[in-house]
């Protein structure tokens, strides 16, 4: 979700020209019924524990060979503005959860494509200077993480308008109000809309990758859990703040639903998190408010939080070496 919280704007891919630092080492529109179906599909999955899904075939992790790691995502991955950036024109930093998970774990060959920016359709076409990121992919990969789709269900601009409303009426739910004018929630579909947009990436990266573990990382705790505020700090209106938690608990769910039916794992990022959201004070935050006060996105993860994620993201791993 490489857009700027406070403008909208993309404030990772295209803030810099030149691919930098890519580390290498290897060579329906929905309609209304359509979204109560949709609806009702992720309500049934918050019932079925992280814990039963499966991570899928194959799962050379720790095989004697070592493990070829390819981290596939947007800026909740990549890192924007956390040192050390590695390439500046998808925000890219060497302190980012995959670098911290592929320097813990026996990782002979780690490709980070990550991009600040990137939505599913990055997975095929090239974003700038970066190439289609499923290209790093080969039959030889062990283990993929994948977090995409922040961006598709519009994350950064959805930020952007909800401050600006907030700032207005703060005491209210401007926000809510704006995306539901219609009768239906706009946020409710958007992420809907985006569910067969992750399930064809995870399609792909299967096919392309066929003995690899597949692991589907979701957003981290954004705003407080308890749905409190935090205005004008986080210049969102009071009644706003449960409801944007819940549109993050609901992209969260249904990237669960989707990991679970292509029998890939699904990594939790939200719990390990919460207690950390944007609003807590600077010491014990892990996500950056819209003015950030350490070195991180707006809206994003600092490196505490790309720590948090990458703790979460090995513990899925070490979880799974039984089953492999």
């Amino acid at each position: 979700m490489a857009q700027d919280a406070r403008t909208g704007t993309d404030g990772g891919a295209g803030a810099a020209a030149g691919a930098g630092g890519r580390r290498r080492r290897r060579p329906a529109a929905v309609s209304a019924a359509g979204a109560a179906l949709g609806a009702c599909a992720l309500v049934a999955a918050a019932t079925v524990p992280a814990s039963a899904h499966g991570d899928g075939p194959g799962g050379h992790s720790g095989h004697d060979g070592g493990t070829r790691y390819v981290s596939l995502g947007d800026s909740y991955t990549s890192g924007p503005g956390i040192p050390r950036q590695v390439d500046a024109a998808c925000a890219r930093s060497d302190h980012n959860y995959p670098s911290i998970v592929a320097s813990g774990h026996r990782v002979t060959a780690f490709d980070d494509v990550s991009c600040a920016g990137a939505t599913t359709e990055q997975m095929w076409t090239a974003q700038g200077a970066n190439p289609p990121q499923l290209d790093a992919l080969e039959r030889g990969t062990d283990v993929v993480t994948v977090q995409i789709g922040g961006n598709d269900v519009g994350f950064g601009s959805i930020i952007a308008t909800c401050a600006a409303l907030g700032a207005q009426h703060p005491a209210g739910s401007p926000c809510k109000d704006h995306y539901g004018v219609s009768g239906t929630d706009q946020l409710t579909v958007n992420v809907l809309e985006t569910a067969p947009k992750v399930d064809r990436v995870l399609r792909a990266v299967r096919a392309r990758a066929p003995h690899a573990r597949v692991l589907v990382v979701g957003y981290p705790d954004l705003l407080p859990d308890d749905g409190s505020g935090c205005f004008p700090s986080v210049p969102f209106a009071a009644q706003d703040f449960p409801y944007l938690r819940d549109t993050e608990k609901r992209l969260n769910l249904m990237l669960r639903l989707v990991a679970a039916q292509n029998h890939a794992g699904y990594v939790d990022t939200y719990g390990p998190t919460a207690g950390h959201d944007m609003c807590k004070a600077p010491a014990d935050r892990w996500i950056e408010p819209l003015q950030p006060a350490s070195p991180a996105a707006p809206a994003h993860p600092n490196a505490q939080g790309e720590a948090a994620m990458a703790r979460a993201v090995s513990a899925r791993l070490d979880e799974g070496r039984g089953r492999d």
